[in-house]
């Protein structure tokens, strides 16, 4: 090497040791600097425990400095952590101070933790000594090697060993909770940490409580803790990310003051559990707490998003307030569950209930108390009146003869229908029949369907009504009426069946426009009831292969109401009648527009049953044309409707990345399938 690069090398030696010793001396400085600014408190207490950490180290190899002496120093290290106080931005004293000695402390426990049997004393002084550090590598130890853990299970060996001689430590009790709630939190973090770890590197088993026995023997005191320190969340995140949260259901921490919040968190976090048979465990363990709690009611309203049907008559039965009762079966008959109360006190009314019979009393009293029964037209809505000119209401010369559009009609039907309906009168088509014959074909069925709307729910002088345009000459206003009873008998249950009577002999007719219409009225009159003898009387419309367009329009409505009358049960008969009908349907039929409803009847017929759709979807993807995509999309739309289901949004969203010139129209699916999954709750419909 030339002369000159080693006078170099000598120079940058110089600086970097130059540089060293001014670090150095900086660092004291600074050292100084603080113990000076320090008040005579905080100066005793870093003395007193840096005398107490001396003592603990023993590093001279006194003599006179026993275990017991040791475990005294240990004592008053143990009181300052347990009893230090922090605010929001600073770190407890204790640890502060004790932050220079964590090194020394460990390698202190590592030589004894070599050591080969040690006596008694000693081994509780191991275990002690395990607990402090346990807290100190809280802020200490690296975040990824869990160090806090590490030490605690290391500290609940010894004093197992200990027990198991027959010597048990007194401060085995309680030897997490008094650390306080921040660290038992951090050690709740790592414990979730370290269960995935095991089952990753070693493949341990979840079912099994063996691989993770000391894992779960600090859980079952840590959740306790969480509940009776308003920490719900916390309970129920540490018992999901150990996959255990069925002990939730075995601890005498849940009361009437945080069964709720318990629940509540479990109902919210489901929706974003990816695995079915985690969410199913989340709803068993909010059904059973609720169960536990007495409260029925959310009980079975748990129980109907499970779809678990065969729970309703065990919360009927034990329920004992008939007021909790009449609310559960007025929601039963909201979600339209066809269920008969039997061997009740009130049964009859129960049943009624259930049944809507009184629904729409109850509806026209609330109208009455608002004040709101006076029945409205189209013009109060359109307002035309503000403006020169209205939105189906033209500028009109004074004096000028007023002409009667068909499709201003056909519009002035239909929020006639919507604006009155249920309050059984309205000023267009209750009066008399004069607003029907301004109508043509279409038209006039939808306005004798729009009475089954204005007469909502009301069957008994509602069927009075409609009954004599059942009997008229004209097609289309047959059609409507056969329509009208479908609609007015919406999830009403009445012993006469009149919708079953009314429009049965019409499915089975020969006219194209009363099939349709009949075959439409029943699957909104029997929606959710799952009606065998529907099912029965619809079945073999959906099989008829002859009729060209004109016939499939006919299969396409059947499937529809069979998928209504269906919706959610996923009934095997049902789906394979319509998927056999989509195989064996001609290139021309399913170019058909009409085909589009027939997918829909599949697809409602999974309606939130998520996973159980899978096979169907298989099944479907057989299909070969193009329509078989479109099913696709629909069917897990309306599989994972509500759910929140973050993979099948981002599913949804790829498909509608796609740029396509044509083929596209499962593309209008997915986008409404991302609105169908993500409705009702606040997260999902950020999306939009």
């Amino acid at each position: 090497m030339a002369p000159k690069d080693k006078e170099g090398d000598a120079v940058t030696v110089a600086a970097e040791s130059d540089k060293k010793k001014d670090e150095g001396k900086q660092k004291k400085k600074d050292e100084v600097d603080e113990h000076e600014n320090m008040s005579e408190e905080d100066r005793e207490l870093k003395e007193r425990l840096e005398t107490c950490v001396s003592t603990v180290l023993n590093e001279d190899k006194e003599a006179s400095v026993t275990i017991p002496i040791r475990n005294n120093a240990l004592d008053v290290i143990v009181n300052e952590l347990r009893t230090a106080t922090a605010s929001m931005t600073s770190v407890p004293k204790p640890l502060k101070f004790l932050r220079p000695h964590f090194a020394r402390i460990k390698d202190l426990y590592t030589s004894m933790e070599s050591t080969g049997d040690l006596d008694d004393a000693s081994l509780e002084f191991r275990a002690r000594l395990a607990d402090v550090l346990a807290v100190l590598a809280m802020t200490m130890g690296k975040p990824e090697e869990r160090e806090s853990l590490k030490f605690k299970l290391a500290g609940a060996k010894d004093y197992e060993t200990l027990a198991s001689k027959g010597d048990a430590s007194k401060h085995a009790d309680d030897n997490l909770n008094s650390w306080g709630h921040e660290f038992v939190r951090s050690l709740a973090g790592e414990i979730g940490q370290e269960y995935n770890q095991r089952i990753v590197d070693s493949g341990a088993d979840p079912e099994s409580d063996e691989p993770f026995a000391d894992l779960l023997k600090m859980v079952h005191v840590i959740v306790p803790f969480h509940l009776t320190h308003n920490a719900e969340a916390e309970a129920v995140d540490l018992l999901i990310e150990v996959q255990r949260l069925k002990f939730l259901l075995e601890l005498d921490g849940i009361d009437e003051k945080n069964y709720q919040r318990i629940c509540l968190y479990l109902m919210k976090t489901a929706s974003y559990m990816s695995d079915p048979d985690d969410l199913q465990e989340m709803y068993e363990t909010a059904y059973e707490i609720f169960k536990q709690q007495k409260q029925y009611y959310d009980a079975l309203l748990v129980a109907l998003r499970m779809s678990r049907h065969e729970e309703i008559p065990i919360l009927l039965g034990e329920c004992e307030d008939p007021l909790v009762k009449k609310q559960m079966c007025i929601m039963l008959g909201r979600h339209r569950v066809n269920y008969e109360v039997e061997d009740d006190p009130i049964e009859e009314e129960l049943n009624e209930l259930i049944g809507n019979e009184k629904l729409s009393e109850q509806f026209l009293k609330v109208a009455q108390d608002l004040d709101v029964l006076d029945p409205k037209t189209p013009e109060d809505i359109y307002k035309s009146h503000l403006a020169e000119t209205g939105g189906f209401s033209r500028r009109r010369d004074a004096g000028g003869a007023q002409v009667d559009s068909a499709r201003a009609n056909l519009a002035s039907t239909f929020v006639n229908a919507f604006v009155n309906a249920g309050f059984g009168k309205d000023k267009l088509m209750t009066p008399d029949s004069e607003w029907l014959y301004k109508n043509k074909d279409h038209g006039m069925m939808s306005a004798a369907a729009s009475l089954g709307s204005i007469l909502l729910w009301n069957v008994e002088e509602g069927l009075t009504q409609i009954d004599k345009y059942l009997y008229s000459n004209e097609e289309y206003v047959k059609a409507g009426a056969a329509l009208a009873v479908g609609i007015l008998s919406s999830g009403v249950r009445n012993d006469a069946d009149p919708a079953l009577a009314l429009l049965s002999e019409h499915v089975e007719g020969d006219s194209h426009i009363m099939k349709c219409a009949a075959c439409t009225g029943l699957g909104i009159a029997y929606a959710g009831s799952a009606r065998e003898d529907v099912m029965e009387l619809l079945v073999p419309v959906i099989e008829q292969s002859d009729g060209g367009p004109t016939g499939f329009m006919e299969v396409a409505l059947a499937g529809l109401a069979l998928g209504m009358v269906f919706v959610g049960k996923c009934d095997d008969n049902v789906g394979g009648t319509i998927v056999q009908r989509l195989m064996e349907a001609t290139e021309e039929e399913l170019e058909h527009s009409h085909a589009r409803y027939l997918c829909l009847g599949l697809a409602i017929l999974f309606l939130g049953q998520m996973e159980k759709a899978d096979a169907m979807m298989e099944a479907v993807r057989t299909i070969e044309h193009k329509i078989s995509k479109y099913a696709v999309i629909m069917l897990e739309t309306c599989a994972y409707a509500g759910s929140g289901n973050v993979l099948k949004v981002q599913e949804m969203l790829h498909q509608c990345a796609e740029h396509l010139t044509e083929d596209a129209e499962h593309q209008m699916a997915a986008v409404l399938g991302i609105g169908f999954i993500t409705m009702g709750e606040d997260v999902g419909t950020e999306k939009g």
